[in-house]
């Protein structure tokens, strides 16, 4: 189960900084999400009111408990399966960030807060850990106005996101998180909601054909494209993303290899095998002997 919210025109400002909503979604996990990052300006807030997985971020695994919170922010690396027993639902909030050039002084923004919230949220690229904040209440409150679209939903849903971040910079302040360094904010860019949702959703059946078409780009400028925003080719992002799957559902020990490689869209375990063994140096069979819980080098 999936309800999607996107091509919003939702935004926000706190302090110097515009925000916009490029996708909100509540998800009932019945598929592993390859790991994947996000370009500058760019955080993911995740909630799991209920269920269980398990999340790889930066090349460490962390289980997901019922009430666990996490924010990937620019460039942090990251992927999740849920437990098929139990699995895991969650809202994940994207936001994008831009700061304003300032045409005079921003006065008021020492004294309402808001310098800190987001010295705090550029700081901290990667947060994991129990919600201690009640972000939860919010987050239903957030849904119900996407769903029902009453009068004056939007200025709601601008002020529960604001909400949303104030709570979660004091979840910050409690426990600090660990992550890649983050990136400078920039300009919104819905392409980069369109490319990293085609990596994310059909790795099983990626064509630089298919994209282009999504983009409404051709080929070439499609390749041009990715080269720009993630310096890598086509090629490269299809077999991180399969990759990436494949590392995360290996640690399911009820999974076959075969299983895995029929996941992944391969026709053969062994075209699966060499694949993986190419990219991470090991067998599949190898890697979830020795290394499931270790970094593997990642070209």
């Amino acid at each position: 189960m999936r309800t999607n919210f996107s091509d919003l025109d939702i935004r926000f400002t706190i302090g110097d900084t515009r925000f916009q909503a490029l996708n909100i979604i509540y998800e009932k996990f019945l598929r592993t999400v390859p790991s994947h990052s996000h370009g500058s300006g760019s955080y993911e807030i995740h909630y799991v009111p209920n269920g269980y997985g398990r999340a790889r971020i930066n090349g460490r695994f962390y289980d997901i408990l019922p009430g666990t919170l996490y924010v990937t922010g620019p460039h942090v690396e990251h992927a999740q399966t849920p437990h098929l027993e139990d699995p895991m639902c969650e809202y994940c909030i994207y936001l994008k960030a831009e700061k304003r050039r300032r045409s005079q002084p921003v006065t008021g923004s020492e004294a309402d807060g808001s310098g800190q919230i987001l010295a705090l949220l550029e700081k901290t690229p990667f947060w994991f850990g129990q919600d201690t904040h009640n972000v939860s209440p919010l987050v239903e409150d957030l849904f119900t106005e996407l769903e029902n679209r009453y009068t004056g939903y939007q200025l709601q849903v601008e002020s529960l996101l604001r909400q949303i971040l104030i709570r979660l910079v004091r979840n910050f302040e409690e426990k600090k998180g660990s992550g890649a360094p983050s990136g400078s904010l920039i300009t919104t860019d819905k392409t980069a909601v369109i490319i990293e949702d085609y990596f994310l959703y059909e790795y099983q059946n990626l064509s630089l054909e298919e994209l282009a078409v999504k983009l409404g780009l051709g080929t070439r400028q499609t390749e041009r494209l990715l080269q720009k925003h993630y310096g890598k080719t086509f090629l490269q992002k299809k077999t991180e993303a399969r990759m990436s799957a494949a590392a995360i559902l290996l640690t399911d020990s009820s999974r076959s290899i075969t299983s895995v490689a029929e996941a992944l869209g391969y026709s053969s375990i062994e075209h699966f095998s060499s694949a993986f063994k190419n990219y991470y140096q090991v067998s599949p069979r190898q890697y979830r002997k020795e290394g499931a819980y270790h970094s593997f080098p990642i070209p």
